[in-house]
Formats: structure tokens, C-alpha cells, sequence
């Protein structure tokens, strides 16, 4: 099984983006700060949670808004945990482009995922927090 989306074109002699320069030929990209790193490493674990959470009540993934292209691109779960992985791994983000034909409807952002697992966990630690104690009566 692979970790990320298998290039359809790998080996094909009609890559359409066989002519296009790879980036790391001659640029190497900064690598990540510790920053960085952290905020991408607690991306993929919020992502599991999420995804434990919303796909069985048919959430298929994620949707964010592009600040190049200003379009929303839509991410199923695996698809958008490999573009982190790749991220962690390579420094730099893959190279996009929007779903085909997505149904907005199966796609929820990252703000709702957040506020969802943040009511999901408020609900199950209700009156499970540090409460004064209640005196009792004794005879």
C-alpha cells in the first residue's frame, strides 16, 4: 500500500508534464522549521481524529480554499494525508490541481472538522471535569 496518490503517468512516454522542469533538479527546497514541522505534524493527527469522527457519517473530506487560485480544492482523507506526509517529507507542497466534478455536500473545512471533534470531546468529558465535592450526608 502506498502512502501517497500512485502518479498515473509514471513511465508513460506521453507524460503531459514530462517537458516541465522538476523543482528539485536545481533548486533544494528550505527544509521545514521546527514550526512548521510541529503545525504539519499536528495537522495529520487532527486529520485522523477527524476522520474517525465525520466519515462515517458519510464526510468523504476536506475542502480548502486555495490562496493561489482562490478556488476550493476538495481532498479526500487519503489524498490530503499524503500531501501532508509529502510536505513533512519533502519540504514543499504538491502541485494541485481541483477535484473533478466533487460534491460539495460530501466536503466539510477544516474550521468544522475542529469545531465538531471540539463538541464531540466536550460532550464526552461533560461532568467528567474537576467538579467541587458535593458534601454528603452521613448519619
Amino acid at each position: 500500500m502506498h502512502d501517497e496518490p500512485i502518479d498515473p503517468f509514471n513511465g508513460d512516454p506521453a507524460d503531459p508534464t514530462a517537458g516541465l522542469e522538476d523543482p528539485g533538479d536545481d533548486a533544494t527546497p528550505d527544509p521545514l522549521t521546527d514550526v512548521e514541522r510541529q503545525d504539519v505534524l499536528e495537522d495529520l493527527a487532527d486529520l485522523e481524529i477527524y476522520q474517525a469522527l465525520l466519515a462515517p457519517i458519510g464526510v468523504r473530506g476536506l475542502v480548502i480554499e486555495c490562496e493561489d487560485c482562490r478556488e476550493p480544492h476538495y481532498f479526500d482523507w487519503d489524498l490530503l494525508r499524503g500531501n501532508l506526509r509529502h510536505l513533512l517529507n519533502s519540504g514543499r507542497p504538491r502541485v494541485h490541481e481541483p477535484a473533478y466534478d466533487p460534491d460539495p455536500d460530501h466536503y466539510v473545512t477544516w474550521d468544522y472538522a475542529r469545531g465538531y471533534a471540539d463538541g464531540v470531546h466536550d460532550t464526552l468529558t461533560e461532568g467528567t471535569e474537576d467538579e467541587p465535592d458535593t458534601p454528603t450526608v452521613t448519619e
